[in-house]
């Protein structure tokens, strides 16, 4: 660790003694080359997926680029509208700034609020860095970017750990010197029965010298909800929120070859609620009074507390390198902050508990659980609000350094360092007022002897867990072509360290106060043979490994847990999971010729040590199991046409096979958990389809329209793996009537509730849009985004195991849209006029002698012969 330590400072500071190119070349020549590119030509788009320039066409590998002109077309506003266009990526919508995003079929299964600990499957870039989190996947604005790259298979040799399923790049647009231009955009939409949103946004390049230029973009949106709620915290419409920031970047060139790039991020997203949908809450079903539980449907939630979200985040970074002619030095300096807040009502989660009684379950002295039974509570105290507060803080510094060739020749190569230093706090808390006094009337000083030191009151369960998380790593890759065949290899060596400490109290918790320290190293290589027998055809083979480093589980609410799980969980408590590896098998072509790109994958994955996440059951506790096999294998296919002036033809699609190879050893444990030979890996679809048709014309002098159909269909899949096994359907409901203050247990389905398959049903997604632009830079766009208002069931959402409350996070309803775009300039800014000069006088005459006539000229050289192939 200390020879990659030294390594990497020695080389930053050598980076910065020597005058900086930033940036990085080969970034500014795809950047110039995509603003040209027409939406969705694969071919045409330059990506620097290998740390430097190449087409889409060109990388030897899976990868998939949506340029902005793409985005804005299918009117994408997060990565998951992008997603349904791109074969093998999925996004697991868990609501707000919350989703999970998997490539190819590589899942454990869903991360939910308080799992701190699991680390991400794919690994997420904004430009050069990293800004990967567990479940809170960034959600930024997708305004004024140059492109989003989705690089499928492990990257694990130039992206490193969180890369084991592929990688997600948001490449901005970067400053120009010398070049005015800029855009701004304003838009207005009607959600379904819903509410109205909006937003601005502006971006401009301004040239501020002949070596510096600053890129500034700014954006606000509004998003309105379409969930109502019923309770106590009724409402319409509760899940609306803004979204605003800024991207503030600096461009300098000193001298030929030399940039450096300072850069700011700010994004700040909140929303008043979820986009859930209560099939069940503990307050309202068929066994209450009044609307019997009708009230839960379609777009309806029940709330006794209000719930919010926040994100904000803040990221300071700064790319430097030098072009030294035949290779590249670039460093890249990056700082992240971020503050997280999920806030939601656990009413139901805190009422549950007190239903069962198994709060009780503590002695009056030392705070021990012990066996009941136990006298009753007042019934009242299930009745109380509560509202469970979730908080992230994270700051993550993070640095690398490369140096990567640049030249036209058969060797190619790249090699450099990284490390990375994240301190993650994160906290529990479970305001409920008035419980103390129901606890203490029952038992005299309960409350109190149970806090473990937090010193808080009315609060059932409390917990810290701050992080400490190190990694370094040492990597490098190389090809050489030789004819029409090219060998690419590389590798990435890694050390990896955590500390944790686990502390929690009140009621509801063990009173732990426990610290953990893992640690691990690792390998991961990657090669690859291409056969360009033509430009318009390559053939490619890879074998590569990713991996996911590892952890501990936290201790269990053994308070919650009914005995049979105490005993069945109780076990794999603050347990250690080890690293997660995958080897990657694949083979693919690429074809592109006269309009047509065609390009094509299969793949098999071998996985050992999936880190698969369960559901404790009614422990109100998550759990991390390593699967020792697994597989994800299956085909993915991207196809674009332009048959004939003004019609664009696209198609995308997956189809996959992800299951479980190994079955856990305890049959009980293995029917809880779904962790069954055969089974299906959670959170994924078999086939992913997409297909886009497009057509355009001059209409006028000055104006182009286009209109623009698409039909996305999401195939059927589970949230937990468990949600497949026979009989998952039926939950132990628990009910509490806030008319009469009945209070019970039914072991059955409720009548009229069919939960007999947990399996999330497939859907499809009809999108259209028409748009005119005129030849000075308007464009106006009308779009119907979820034409047949689907209402798309993303993942399943239970509360204690289904005890407390039983849902779905649900898709946005048909959408009514209109969008304005103004683009301006884009020309190179005038140079200064000079003061005029008086001329010099003229030179005396001189006779010369007159010139020879000039000698003919040389006959012209044979045509060419007739090319073998031609790319693009």
């Amino acid at each position: 660790m200390r020879i990659s330590s030294a390594l990497l400072i020695g080389t930053s500071a050598l980076a910065f003694a020597v005058p900086a190119f930033a940036q990085t070349g080969q970034e500014a020549a795809a950047q110039a080359a995509n603003q040209a590119a027409e939406p969705g030509d694969q071919g045409a788009i330059i990506i620097t997926a290998q740390k430097r320039a190449s087409t889409v066409q060109d990388t030897p590998f899976s990868v998939n680029a949506q340029t902005q002109a793409d985005i804005q077309r299918a009117n994408a506003n997060t990565l998951e509208d992008i997603s349904r266009n791109v074969a093998g990526l999925a996004v697991q919508n868990l609501g707000p700034g919350q989703s999970q995003v998997s490539i190819r079929g590589v899942s454990a299964g869903q991360i939910v609020r308080d799992q701190p600990g699991v680390k991400e499957q794919v690994g997420i870039y904004l430009d050069e860095s990293v800004v990967s989190l567990s479940l809170f996947t960034p959600d930024f604005d997708l305004y004024d970017l140059n492109r989003v790259e989705t690089l499928r298979g492990p990257q694990g040799t130039l992206f490193g750990s969180g890369s084991v399923g592929g990688t997600v790049r948001y490449i901005t647009n970067q400053p120009k010197i010398g070049v005015v231009e800029g855009s701004v955009e304003g838009g207005i939409s009607v959600l379904k029965g819903g509410d109205i949103g909006w937003d601005s946004k502006a971006a401009v390049n301004v040239p501020i010298s002949d070596t510096f230029a600053a890129r500034i973009v700014g954006y606000y949106s509004h998003f309105g909800g379409f969930v109502d709620a019923v309770g106590p915290a009724a409402g319409k419409n509760i899940n609306d929120g803004n979204r605003f920031g800024t991207r503030v970047s600096l461009l300098w060139e000193p001298a030929p070859g030399v940039t450096v790039t300072p850069r700011f991020v700010f994004q700040r997203a909140t929303a008043n609620g979820f986009n859930r949908q209560d099939e069940y809450n503990l307050y309202d079903n068929q066994f209450t009074t009044g609307a019997g539980g009708t009230d839960l449907g379609r777009r309806t939630v029940y709330l006794k507390v209000p719930e919010k979200f926040r994100d904000q985040t803040t990221l300071a970074d700064l790319t430097a390198s030098y072009d030294m002619g035949p290779a590249e030095l670039t460093s890249v300096t990056s700082y992240m902050n971020r503050n997280i807040l999920v806030s939601r009502d656990a009413s139901a989660l805190t009422g549950s508990v007190s239903v069962s009684g198994l709060i009780q379950k503590r002695d009056v002295v030392t705070g021990a659980i012990i066996p009941g039974p136990f006298p009753a509570l007042d019934p009242d105290i299930i009745n109380l609000g509560s509202n469970l507060r979730d908080t992230t803080k994270l700051n993550q510094f993070t640095q690398e350094v490369r140096l990567a060739s640049t030249g036209s020749g058969p060797l190619q190569w790249v090699f450099g360092g990284f490390l990375s230093d994240v301190e993650r706090g994160y906290k529990q808390r479970l305001p409920t007022p008035g419980y103390d006094a129901f606890i203490d009337a029952q038992a005299p000083g309960l409350s109190a002897i149970v806090d473990n030191g937090f010193g808080l009151v009315d609060n059932p369960y409390h917990a810290d867990l701050p992080y400490q998380i190190h990694q370094r790593a040492l990597f490098g890759e190389g090809s050489y072509k030789l004819g029409q065949f090219k060998a690419t290899a590389g590798g990435r060596y890694y050390w990896f360290k955590e500390n944790r400490r686990f502390h929690s109290g009140g009621l509801f918790s063990n009173d732990d106060d426990i610290t953990n320290r893992t640690k691990s190293d690792g390998f991961s290589p990657r090669g690859i043979i291409s056969w360009e027998p033509n430009r318009s055809l390559s053939v490619n083979v890879q074998a590569s490994k990713g991996f996911r480093v590892g952890g501990v589980n936290d201790p269990l609410n053994l308070g919650l847990c009914t005995s049979d799980d105490a005993a069945i969980y109780g076990p794999f408590a603050a347990a250690t999971y080890t690293d997660e590896s995958l080897w990657n098998y694949e083979a693919g072509f690429k074809y592109s010729k006269h309009g047509i790109t065609f390009n094509a994958a299969a793949f098999y994955n071998d996985i050992k040590n999936l880190q698969v996440t369960v559901d404790a059951g009614s422990c109100s506790s998550r759990l991390v199991f390593n699967v020792p096999k697994a597989h994800s294998k299956g085909i993915e296919a991207e196809f674009s046409a332009h048959p004939i002036e003004g019609l664009d033809l696209s198609f995308a699609g997956s189809i996959l096979n992800s299951e479980f190879d190994s079955t856990i050893e305890n049959p009980v444990l293995a029917s809880r958990t779904g962790i069954r030979d055969g089974n299906r890996l959670p959170t994924v679809p078999k086939y992913q389809l997409a297909a886009t048709a497009g057509y355009g014309s001059r209409l006028g002098s000055n104006v182009d329209w286009y209109l623009n159909a698409s039909v996305q269909r999401i195939g059927g899949r589970f949230t937990q793996p468990g949600d497949q096994e026979p009989g998952a359907g039926t939950f132990d409901f628990l009910f509490y009537d806030p008319a009469t203050g009945s209070h019970g247990f039914s072991t059955a389905l409720p009548p009229g509730t069919n939960f007999g398959s947990l399996k999330l049903p497939a859907y499809t997604l009809v999108d259209a849009s028409l748009s005119f632009k005129w030849g000075f830079g308007l464009e106006v766009v009308g779009y119907v985004k979820n034409i047949f208002d689907v209402n798309p069931k993303l993942s399943l959402d239970r509360e204690r195991g289904g005890r407390a409350r039983l849902g779905y996070n649900i898709g946005t309803p048909r959408t009514i849209g209109l969008t304005l775009r103004q683009s301006f300039g884009g020309h190179r800014a005038a140079a200064p006029v000079p003061e005029p000069v008086a001329p010099p006088p003229p030179p005396p005459v001189v006779e010369e002698p007159a010139a020879p006539p000039p000698p003919p000229p040389p006959p012209p050289p044979p045509p060419p012969p007739p090319a073998s192939g031609e790319r693009g």
